[in-house]
């Protein structure tokens, strides 16, 4: 199962960033807990229905129950060991969205002149939000008649640059792309025009050439030991917001200058604020995801126990799919739905936990019957 998700995972990033052999070895290790991450819950579940199908199709629970022995006897071993890799799969959890994900975006960034010419040879473009590059062909390493597009934001019109030849060159040392253009022209999006005959040296930071930021993160790639600190600095900065705000509206309308109370200036200041305090909910919704998503192992062993000793398959597949449809088309759509609206601040952070719940009650509900029957 991990050998089957980390192919799937390592497949993705190669055709989504055009990624050579090299970076693809380089990939490995930061990508191998993150198929851990999806593999561990699901091998749980696989391991689960198999034994127990294969002890209830040789009428082990039968035998147990007729020497007035309850069949939880033979479950609470793989209960002990479901929680235990619970709390090991909420630290590979951590590990995979801290240092996995910071990893395949550092070897991302560094092979970025790589993926550049790679999407150019194949597609004759590269694209991300902040810059559009194309070409008419290319000669080794020079691009022919390249057209660059720089967008500063959505409503400005972009920069055009066009020249005879560029050639793109990576500085890991200090986060920048040098373009080297021959006979630019360049148009400042309607505002102005100028020509630099000859070679133009033209320096971009990596943020704005890759549309990654190596600089900001998401809380999803905190590990769980910076979160707590990250919330507090979050709420001392929603505060100082709302004060700013508060002393700013007061002074506009003891002065008369209510102009500064527009919808135009004041909206700017509550999409600032509203932002913050985005950031505060995900932080808060974050350590909840990860422990919920470590404990569904927990809940897939509850559900896969009781489910396999009364289907009696000693052929595992039939227990595992019938345990792992309703998991598809129930927990995982609970667990996304309820992760977004926690975020969103709709419902509590600790509403990440509604899908494990309602597993472990199908499964106590379920080891209840064959207890009883």
């Amino acid at each position: 199962m991990t050998a089957f998700m980390f192919l799937v995972l390592i497949g993705k990033e190669a055709v989504d960033e055009g990624l050579g052999l090299m970076p693809i070895l380089r990939l490995m290790p930061y990508m191998l807990p993150q198929a851990m991450q999806f593999a561990v819950p699901g091998a749980m579940l696989l391991a689960t229905t198999s034994v127990y199908g294969r002890i209830a199709s040789s009428n082990e629970i039968v035998a147990v129950k007729s020497l007035g022995i309850s069949p939880m006897v033979l479950v609470w071993p793989t209960l002990v060991l479901a929680g235990l890799v619970s709390f090991g799969a909420v630290i590979l959890n951590d590990v995979a969205v801290s240092w996995g994900r910071g990893g395949v975006q550092r070897v991302i960034l560094e092979s970025l002149e790589e993926i550049v010419y790679g999407r150019l040879r194949t597609t004759r473009s590269f694209s991300n939000d902040k810059l559009k590059v194309s070409v008419k062909r290319l000669a080794g390493k020079q691009l022919v008649q390249p057209t660059f597009l720089f967008f500063a934001s959505k409503d400005k019109a972009p920069w055009t640059i066009t020249a005879d030849a560029a050639e793109i060159k990576a500085n890991k040392e200090d986060n920048s792309v040098l373009l080297t253009l021959t006979n630019a022209d360049v148009d400042m999006g309607g505002k102005g025009s100028a020509y630099h005959p000859g070679d133009w040296d033209l320096p971009i930071s990596l943020a704005d050439f890759s549309g990654r930021d190596g600089g900001s993160r998401s809380p999803s790639s905190y590990s769980l030991r910076e979160i707590g600190p990250s919330k507090v600095k979050q709420v001392e900065q929603i505060t100082q917001m709302k004060q700013e705000m508060a002393a700013e509206a007061s002074f506009a309308l003891m002065t008369g200058r209510t102009f500064e109370l527009s919808q135009q200036v004041w909206q700017r200041k509550e999409n600032a604020l509203y932002g913050a305090q985005y950031q505060l909910q995900r932080l808060r919704t974050e350590p909840h995801r990860r422990w919920s998503n470590g404990f569904s192992c927990l809940c897939f062993v509850l559900i896969g126990a009781p489910m396999a000793v009364r289907l009696r398959h000693g052929e595992f597949w039939g227990s595992f799919f019938a345990c792992f449809l309703p998991i598809l088309l129930v927990y995982y759509p609970l667990l996304v739905g309820c992760v977004d609206q926690a975020k969103s601040g709709v419902f509590p952070p600790q509403a990440v936990w509604l899908g494990n719940l309602v597993l472990a009650a199908w499964g106590i509900w379920l080891m209840r019957r064959v207890i009883r029957f």
